[in-house]
Protein backbone atom coordinates (compact mmCIF):
# COMPACT_ATOMS: atom_id res chain seq x y z
CA UNK A 1 0.00 0.00 0.00
CA UNK A 2 1.40 3.43 -0.72
CA UNK A 3 1.56 6.52 1.84
CA UNK A 4 0.69 8.78 -0.59
CA UNK A 5 -3.05 10.27 0.35
CA UNK A 6 -5.42 10.25 -2.12
CA UNK A 7 -5.39 13.38 -4.22
CA UNK A 8 -8.57 15.76 -3.93
CA UNK A 9 -10.52 16.58 -6.61
CA UNK A 10 -9.48 19.77 -7.63
CA UNK A 11 -5.88 18.55 -7.78
CA UNK A 12 -7.14 15.49 -10.50
CA UNK A 13 -8.37 18.54 -12.36
CA UNK A 14 -5.48 20.67 -11.98
CA UNK A 15 -3.03 17.37 -12.78
CA UNK A 16 -4.86 16.54 -16.21
CA UNK A 17 -5.02 19.90 -17.36
CA UNK A 18 -1.44 20.54 -16.95
CA UNK A 19 -0.32 17.02 -18.87
CA UNK A 20 0.54 18.70 -21.82
CA UNK A 21 1.73 21.85 -21.03
CA UNK A 22 3.98 20.07 -18.60
CA UNK A 23 5.36 17.81 -21.18
CA UNK A 24 5.55 20.37 -23.84
CA UNK A 25 8.11 22.64 -21.16
CA UNK A 26 9.55 19.59 -20.46
CA UNK A 27 11.03 19.30 -24.12
CA UNK A 28 11.31 22.93 -24.41
CA UNK A 29 13.61 23.10 -21.20
CA UNK A 30 15.64 19.79 -22.32
CA UNK A 31 16.04 20.95 -26.09
CA UNK A 32 16.91 24.85 -24.24
CA UNK A 33 19.59 23.59 -22.49
CA UNK A 34 20.87 21.39 -24.82
CA UNK A 35 21.39 23.88 -27.79
CA UNK A 36 23.30 26.15 -24.90
CA UNK A 37 25.40 23.13 -24.22
CA UNK A 38 26.10 22.00 -27.66
CA UNK A 39 26.18 25.41 -29.60
CA UNK A 40 27.51 27.97 -27.43
CA UNK A 41 30.18 28.64 -29.21
CA UNK A 42 28.64 27.97 -32.48
CA UNK A 43 25.31 30.30 -32.31
CA UNK A 44 25.32 34.24 -31.67
CA UNK A 45 24.55 35.41 -28.18
CA UNK A 46 21.22 36.39 -28.80
CA UNK A 47 20.22 32.93 -30.32
CA UNK A 48 22.00 32.08 -26.30
CA UNK A 49 19.70 34.41 -24.69
CA UNK A 50 16.51 33.04 -26.09
CA UNK A 51 17.27 29.56 -25.01
CA UNK A 52 18.29 30.37 -21.75
CA UNK A 53 15.10 32.73 -21.26
CA UNK A 54 12.80 29.03 -22.55
CA UNK A 55 14.42 27.44 -20.04
CA UNK A 56 14.10 29.37 -17.03
CA UNK A 57 10.50 29.94 -18.55
CA UNK A 58 10.02 26.38 -18.54
CA UNK A 59 11.68 25.23 -15.03
CA UNK A 60 9.20 28.97 -13.75
CA UNK A 61 6.02 26.79 -14.99
CA UNK A 62 7.59 23.68 -12.89
CA UNK A 63 7.58 25.66 -9.84
CA UNK A 64 3.53 27.15 -10.70
CA UNK A 65 2.82 23.90 -11.06
CA UNK A 66 4.27 22.82 -7.42
CA UNK A 67 2.99 25.24 -5.73
CA UNK A 68 -0.44 24.90 -7.13
CA UNK A 69 -0.35 21.58 -6.24
CA UNK A 70 0.90 22.10 -2.45
CA UNK A 71 -2.15 24.46 -2.30
CA UNK A 72 -4.86 21.85 -3.92
CA UNK A 73 -3.11 18.96 -1.57
CA UNK A 74 -4.21 20.94 1.28
CA UNK A 75 -1.42 19.46 2.68
CA UNK A 76 1.27 20.97 4.81
CA UNK A 77 4.65 21.66 3.44
CA UNK A 78 6.69 18.91 5.10
CA UNK A 79 3.74 16.35 4.65
CA UNK A 80 3.65 17.19 0.36
CA UNK A 81 7.44 16.67 0.16
CA UNK A 82 7.36 13.43 1.92
CA UNK A 83 4.30 12.32 -0.41
CA UNK A 84 5.60 14.16 -3.40
CA UNK A 85 9.75 13.83 -3.42
CA UNK A 86 10.35 12.49 -6.74
CA UNK A 87 8.34 15.49 -7.91
CA UNK A 88 10.36 17.69 -5.60
CA UNK A 89 13.80 16.26 -6.66
CA UNK A 90 12.34 16.86 -10.51
CA UNK A 91 11.92 20.51 -9.68
CA UNK A 92 15.50 20.61 -8.09
CA UNK A 93 17.27 18.77 -10.45
CA UNK A 94 14.73 19.58 -13.99
CA UNK A 95 17.11 18.30 -16.51
CA UNK A 96 15.34 14.76 -15.28
CA UNK A 97 11.67 16.47 -15.70
CA UNK A 98 11.59 14.97 -19.31
CA UNK A 99 11.50 11.78 -17.61
CA UNK A 100 7.91 11.99 -16.40
CA UNK A 101 7.01 12.47 -19.54
CA UNK A 102 7.05 8.58 -19.82
CA UNK A 103 3.73 8.49 -18.03
CA UNK A 104 2.22 10.13 -21.14
CA UNK A 105 2.72 6.74 -22.78
CA UNK A 106 0.25 5.46 -20.24
CA UNK A 107 -2.30 7.77 -20.95
CA UNK A 108 -2.02 7.02 -24.81
CA UNK A 109 -1.97 3.05 -24.22
CA UNK A 110 -4.72 3.61 -21.37
CA UNK A 111 -7.52 4.58 -24.11
CA UNK A 112 -10.24 3.32 -23.90
CA UNK A 113 -10.33 2.11 -20.79
CA UNK A 114 -7.96 -0.47 -21.81
CA UNK A 115 -4.07 -1.26 -21.86
CA UNK A 116 -2.61 -2.04 -25.02
CA UNK A 117 0.34 -3.74 -23.90
CA UNK A 118 0.67 -5.79 -20.84
CA UNK A 119 2.03 -4.87 -17.66
CA UNK A 120 5.32 -6.02 -18.06
CA UNK A 121 5.74 -5.06 -21.58
CA UNK A 122 4.85 -1.50 -20.35
CA UNK A 123 7.85 -1.66 -17.40
CA UNK A 124 9.98 -2.45 -20.33
CA UNK A 125 9.35 0.35 -22.58
CA UNK A 126 9.12 2.72 -20.07
CA UNK A 127 12.23 1.56 -18.24
CA UNK A 128 13.57 2.14 -21.93
CA UNK A 129 11.96 5.43 -22.59
CA UNK A 130 13.32 6.68 -19.18
CA UNK A 131 16.89 5.14 -19.97
CA UNK A 132 17.32 7.12 -23.40
CA UNK A 133 15.99 10.75 -21.40
CA UNK A 134 18.27 9.95 -18.49
CA UNK A 135 21.91 9.11 -20.85
CA UNK A 136 20.85 12.39 -22.94
CA UNK A 137 20.30 14.85 -19.79
CA UNK A 138 23.14 12.82 -18.18
CA UNK A 139 25.44 13.22 -21.00
CA UNK A 140 24.98 16.79 -21.54
CA UNK A 141 25.39 17.53 -18.10
CA UNK A 142 28.40 15.49 -17.61
CA UNK A 143 29.97 17.32 -21.29
CA UNK A 144 28.75 20.91 -19.67
CA UNK A 145 31.31 20.81 -16.57
CA UNK A 146 33.60 18.14 -18.29
CA UNK A 147 34.54 19.84 -21.36
CA UNK A 148 36.66 22.68 -20.54
CA UNK A 149 38.25 21.08 -17.07
CA UNK A 150 41.94 20.91 -16.54
CA UNK A 151 42.67 17.07 -17.20
CA UNK A 152 39.54 16.16 -18.25
CA UNK A 153 39.02 12.92 -20.83
CA UNK A 154 35.21 14.19 -21.53
CA UNK A 155 36.30 16.40 -24.34
CA UNK A 156 33.66 16.52 -26.95
CA UNK A 157 29.52 15.13 -26.63
CA UNK A 158 30.81 11.66 -28.40
CA UNK A 159 32.90 10.99 -25.22
CA UNK A 160 30.33 12.36 -23.36
CA UNK A 161 27.42 9.96 -24.54
CA UNK A 162 30.13 7.27 -24.63
CA UNK A 163 30.95 7.53 -21.44
CA UNK A 164 27.22 7.63 -20.12
CA UNK A 165 26.31 4.12 -22.09
CA UNK A 166 28.75 2.58 -20.63
CA UNK A 167 28.14 4.42 -17.57
CA UNK A 168 24.05 3.42 -17.37
CA UNK A 169 25.37 -0.43 -18.40
CA UNK A 170 27.06 -0.67 -15.62
CA UNK A 171 30.34 -1.32 -18.03
CA UNK A 172 32.75 0.99 -16.66
CA UNK A 173 35.49 0.81 -19.16
CA UNK A 174 37.48 3.92 -17.93
CA UNK A 175 38.62 5.54 -20.85
CA UNK A 176 36.41 8.18 -20.29
CA UNK A 177 35.73 9.53 -16.34
CA UNK A 178 34.53 12.46 -15.02
CA UNK A 179 37.21 14.70 -12.98
CA UNK A 180 34.69 17.42 -11.86
CA UNK A 181 32.84 17.47 -8.46
CA UNK A 182 29.71 18.32 -10.25
CA UNK A 183 30.47 15.44 -13.11
CA UNK A 184 30.93 13.13 -10.43
CA UNK A 185 27.97 13.73 -8.62
CA UNK A 186 26.14 12.60 -11.91
CA UNK A 187 28.03 9.94 -12.42
CA UNK A 188 26.76 8.57 -9.57
CA UNK A 189 23.18 9.44 -10.24
CA UNK A 190 23.57 8.02 -13.50
CA UNK A 191 24.95 4.62 -11.73
CA UNK A 192 21.94 4.50 -9.58
CA UNK A 193 19.68 5.13 -12.65
CA UNK A 194 21.40 2.29 -14.49
CA UNK A 195 20.90 -0.43 -12.46
CA UNK A 196 17.49 0.67 -11.03
CA UNK A 197 16.28 0.54 -14.94
CA UNK A 198 18.32 -2.28 -16.01
CA UNK A 199 16.87 -4.26 -12.60
CA UNK A 200 13.41 -3.41 -13.90
CA UNK A 201 13.61 -4.62 -17.29
CA UNK A 202 15.33 -8.15 -16.29
CA UNK A 203 12.71 -8.06 -13.54
CA UNK A 204 9.72 -7.86 -15.75
CA UNK A 205 11.32 -9.96 -18.53
CA UNK A 206 11.65 -12.68 -16.19
CA UNK A 207 8.37 -12.45 -14.52
CA UNK A 208 6.72 -12.36 -18.52
CA UNK A 209 8.87 -15.78 -18.78
CA UNK A 210 7.62 -17.36 -15.66
CA UNK A 211 4.09 -16.59 -16.60
CA UNK A 212 4.40 -17.55 -19.98
CA UNK A 213 5.62 -20.81 -19.12
CA UNK A 214 3.10 -21.53 -16.23
CA UNK A 215 0.37 -21.13 -18.90
CA UNK A 216 1.98 -23.36 -20.73
CA UNK A 217 1.80 -25.76 -17.81
CA UNK A 218 -1.22 -25.21 -17.82
CA UNK A 219 -2.40 -25.78 -21.27
CA UNK A 220 -0.92 -28.95 -21.33
CA UNK A 221 -2.88 -32.34 -20.88
CA UNK A 222 -2.48 -33.84 -17.46
CA UNK A 223 0.20 -36.73 -17.53
CA UNK A 224 1.97 -35.54 -20.80
CA UNK A 225 5.88 -35.01 -19.90
CA UNK A 226 7.45 -31.72 -19.95
CA UNK A 227 8.22 -30.02 -23.54
CA UNK A 228 5.48 -32.85 -25.29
Amino acid sequence: MSDRPPKPPRQERWDRRMGAPLAVASLVYLAGYAVRVLARHQLPQGWLDLCLALTLASWALFGVDYAVRLRLSGLGPLHFVRAHLLDTVVLILPLLRPVRMVSAYDRVQRRREKPRLGLYARVMVYAGLSTALLGFAGALTVYHYEVDAPGASIRTFGDAVWWTCATLATVGYGDAVPVTPTGRVTAVGVMACGLALLGAVTGSFSSWLIQAFAREDEKRPPGSPPGA
